[in-house]
Order: C-alpha cells, then sequence, then structure tokens
C-alpha cells in the first residue's frame, strides 16, 4: 500500500455525493459514488431531500475508505466541496429540516428577483456581493422558505433555526450538530455576504428580513471548521479534523493552483464554468459576469477574488446529437467524427438550447444549424458542435481579459481545463487554437475534491504552503496554438455573427 498521509475528500454534488481518498503526490487512492433522487414538485422547481444528501455522502465516505484499505487512523484530514446556492433550513434542537433543500437551479424564485430589479435595487446588490440579482442564489431561496414554511420565520427571528448551503448541513451532521459553519467561498454567494467587508451584511439581512441568528459563522476556507464525530466513520476512537470548505468552482480553481491574478480554469460539463482569480481586487464586471471569493488558502491573509462565468450548453451539446438527433450512439464516438474532416465545411452550430449566457446574455435565443449544404455530412455537423464549446468559451475568456483590464500584473498565459469533456483531445486543440495560447489539462481531472484535500492538507501540515502544491498537480498533456490568430479570429466573427442572427 501506498504510505500516507491520506486525505478524505467529500464532494456533494447536484446529482451524486463523491468520496475521494487522495495520496499527497495528489493522485486518486480511491473513491466511491452514489446518486440520489432529483425531486421537481412544479415546472421549474429543483429540490433534494437534505437526508438522502447526508445519507448518501456518510456512506460514499465510508465506502471510499473501505475500497483502499483504509481506516480513519490512516486519515490525516476531510475536506469538503459541495454544489453552491442550494439552500437548506434546519431545526437547532431536533437537527431536522424543516423542507426539502431548494437547489441551486430552482427558478420558483424569479418573479421577486424580478420585483427587486423594478425596484432598482440591482446596482447596489451588486455592489456589495458582486453578484447579479438572479433566482439562482440562495437569498430568495431562503425568504421563499421562511415565507412558506408554517411558523418558520417567527421560529428563526427566536434562534431555533439554521440556514446554511450543503457545506453547513454537512459539518452539522459530521459534527454531531457541534458547529454551524461555512467558508467564504460559499457565503459569496448567498446573495447575503459583502464580499469586500467578508462579513454577513446588515442591509441586506435587513432587505432579505433574514434573521442574522441563522446565519452559519463564516471561516477561511482553510481552517478548523470541527471534527467529524467518533463512531461516524471508524470505531470511535479517532475524531478526523475537518480542514478544508470551498464551493464547487472555487474548489477546482485551487485544485488547478490558479493562485495568481490572470490564472484561470476552464470546467468542461454539462455546461462551462470558467473562473479567473483576480488576486485581492474584485472586479465590477461590465460584460455580464460576477465577481464572488476564492477560496481562501491562507487564513492569514484577505481573501481572494474571481470573475465567473458560464457557458450554458457545453458537452450537453454532444449528448444532444446521441439522444436528440441520434446521429451518434455514444458521446465517445464524437472526436473520432470530427476530426475525420479538417473542418466544418461551412457549418456553424449554435445551441442556444436555453439561451446564451455571457457575454450575450440573450435568455430567449433558440438554436440554429446554419450554413447546411448536400455536401454536409455527420461529421461536419459534429465538428461544429465540438468548436461551439470552445468558441463560446473563447468568448467567455475575452470577456474576462476585457473586465480586468485596468488590473495590474495581469497575464493570461494558459487556460487549465477540467472536467468529464477535456478528455476530448480534439476539443482542447480547438480550443488552444481559438485562445491563441497553451490549453493545460492535468493529470488528475478531479480537480474539485482536489481543492478540497489540498485545503484540509495544509490545514494539517500536510503542505507547507500553497506554492509546495505546485510540484502535486501534474500536467499531462499541453495543447499548443497551431492557428495564426487571423484564421482564428475569423472563425469566431462567422460564429459571432450567426448567433447575433438568430436573436
Amino acid at each position: 500500500m501506498t504510505p500516507g498521509p491520506y486525505i478524505l475528500a467529500l464532494d456533494q454534488g447536484t446529482t451524486s455525493s463523491r468520496a475521494l481518498v487522495f495520496r499527497k503526490d495528489g493522485s486518486v487512492h480511491s473513491t466511491a459514488q452514489q446518486e440520489f433522487e432529483q425531486i421537481y414538485p412544479q415546472p421549474g422547481w429543483v429540490e433534494h431531500d437534505p437526508r438522502v444528501l447526508w445519507d448518501s455522502q456518510l456512506r460514499t465516505a465510508r465506502e471510499a475508505l473501505s475500497r483502499g484499505g483504509l481506516t480513519a487512523a490512516d486519515v490525516r484530514a476531510v475536506g469538503i466541496t459541495n454544489q453552491r446556492e442550494t439552500t437548506l433550513i434546519w431545526n437547532r434542537k431536533t437537527g431536522l429540516p424543516l423542507h426539502n433543500a431548494i437547489v441551486w437551479q430552482d427558478r420558483r424564485t424569479e418573479p421577486q428577483c424580478e420585483t427587486l430589479r423594478q425596484q432598482g435595487l440591482e446596482p447596489r446588490i451588486r455592489e456589495l456581493t458582486g453578484l447579479r440579482v438572479d433566482a439562482y442564489f440562495s437569498a430568495t431561496k431562503l425568504r421563499w422558505l421562511l415565507d412558506h414554511v408554517e411558523g418558520a420565520q417567527a421560529q428563526a427571528e427566536a434562534g431555533e433555526l439554521a440556514f446554511g448551503t450543503v457545506d453547513s448541513w454537512l459539518i452539522w451532521n459530521l459534527t454531531g450538530g457541534k458547529r454551524h459553519v461555512t467558508d467564504v467561498s460559499n457565503a459569496s454567494r448567498t446573495l447575503l455576504f459583502n464580499i469586500h467587508t467578508a462579513q454577513w451584511d446588515d442591509e441586506l439581512l435587513a432587505l432579505f428580513r433574514v434573521p442574522r441568528a441563522m446565519l452559519p459563522d463564516v471561516l477561511p476556507s482553510q481552517s478548523l471548521f470541527g471534527h467529524v464525530a467518533p463512531g461516524l466513520l471508524d470505531d470511535g476512537r479517532h475524531a478526523l479534523p475537518i480542514g478544508g470548505v470551498a464551493g464547487d468552482q472555487q474548489s477546482a480553481l485551487l485544485g488547478q493552483l490558479c493562485l495568481r491574478p490572470g490564472d484561470v480554469k476552464n470546467t468542461y460539463g454539462t455546461g462551462c464554468f470558467m473562473l479567473m482569480h483576480t488576486g485581492q481586487t474584485a472586479v465590477a464586471s461590465e460584460n455580464g459576469l460576477i465577481a464572488s471569493c476564492a477560496a481562501q488558502h491562507d487564513p492569514h491573509s484577505p481573501p481572494g477574488y474571481v470573475l465567473e462565468g458560464s457557458v450554458f450548453i457545453g458537452g450537453a451539446v454532444v449528448q444532444w446529437l446521441r439522444d436528440g438527433l441520434k446521429v451518434i450512439q455514444s458521446s465517445a464516438e464524437v472526436e473520432a467524427l470530427a476530426a475525420s474532416v479538417p473542418d466544418s465545411n461551412g457549418v456553424t452550430l449554435i445551441p442556444a438550447f436555453s439561451g446564451l449566457g455571457a457575454p450575450y446574455w440573450l435568455p430567449d435565443l433558440r438554436g440554429s444549424i446554419q450554413g447546411l449544404t448536400r455536401g454536409t455530412t455527420v461529421a461536419h455537423i459534429s465538428r461544429a458542435a465540438l468548436e461551439s464549446i470552445a468558441i463560446q468559451s473563447t468568448m467567455l475568456l475575452h470577456a474576462m481579459q476585457r473586465d480586468a483590464h485596468a488590473l495590474t500584473n495581469l497575464n493570461v498565459e494558459s487556460l487549465r481545463v477540467d472536467g468529464g469533456a477535456c478528455a476530448n483531445n480534439l476539443l482542447m486543440q480547438l480550443q488552444a487554437d481559438l485562445i491563441g495560447m497553451p490549453v493545460l489539462r492535468p493529470r488528475t481531472i478531479e480537480t474539485t475534491a482536489l481543492g478540497a484535500a489540498l485545503l484540509a492538507g495544509l490545514q494539517q501540515g500536510v503542505f507547507h504552503d500553497a506554492e509546495d502544491l505546485r510540484d502535486n498537480l501534474a500536467i499531462e498533456r499541453t495543447f499548443e496554438p497551431r492557428w495564426s490568430r487571423d484564421q482564428a479570429e475569423t472563425l469566431l466573427h462567422t460564429w459571432d455573427r450567426a448567433a447575433r442572427r438568430c436573436a
């Protein structure tokens, strides 16, 4: 068996709970995963059973240790990363939830958000939080729960209820109800947290009528969040420290070792999530992006900041080729099919199945395939699909660079990538060609969980400092750009023109 120290990372996601045991070199020792039910009470509503979130996460933690032939005595620390914005409330005495968790995807509070916009409150909220007024974030979800669960407002004001994002709920249960805490990265996604003061904000709490008594304490992402209650993961003799917590995208940014202003990572999943570290400057976006706190890996320094933007349809366009058009049997086929032709033969695919995000922000836009001829084949459409992912991500990077132009010492040198779709070599080469800089794919693409493990390892002295981590994240492959800038700009301009034609 490879010697320790080992770090257990809990990765609580939207569709599954996962647990990964990492070695000191950043490699994965063992894993476990359990999917859970998505609850859709009404169109646009998405909920999770909080008890299932906790139970599935505990089961995977135990299973990952067992599969690795380990006990709690072999583990130095626990790190947690989680789906962000998902909102829970529970009774402090009983520990029981009052309602299902309202998931970040849930849109039930959009009317409330529209009212806030019409009242002219969005500029002030953005000034304090870095966020847009949107049902995506936690505050309006919490307000809905307090309004619709009988007696909840009175209980909250009496200090009987606890609010939290998923990290707080897991820590509460892991510590046997002893700790009600969160970290700065998760707090900065609630619409209740002032990212400039790194504190819950009285003005925002008054606006959303949220009693301060129900809020968790906010700690740096690298902190001692508590100890796992004896007996949960072992025979009762080892109280494992919880040494690191961060929201999933900030955790992935740290897991990619993006620690300097201008460091950028892009996660290629169903959509694409791109984050740029902006150092100690919270950038006010003029291009539809949002600002949040980065994972605070040094508890003795102020939290850094990130710019974030999303591509709504990334890898999902490949799923659409498979499940919608049924022109491929499996997602794995698309790379070879797209690589069988030198280009898309003039085909442009705009995957605006749910509008386009930043920098367009055209929610009502619908998708299209343009440039079809008798010579068009499935291979050309497949290549256009991959191009659409890389092009949208390039547009997002350009928006970030425009927003961050005033930052001193900003130097975007490369793009780090993770997520399932980054295994597609052609897609990564197209990405490098379009952005005109190297694309770096790490050996371990489990960077979300790795970020949590790194935080916990720093807190427990497994790592000395953040720079020490660079030796622990090997680059599996570097994709160097091959195209001229004229070639790249021509394709970007063609796609942009086609997208605007759909508006």
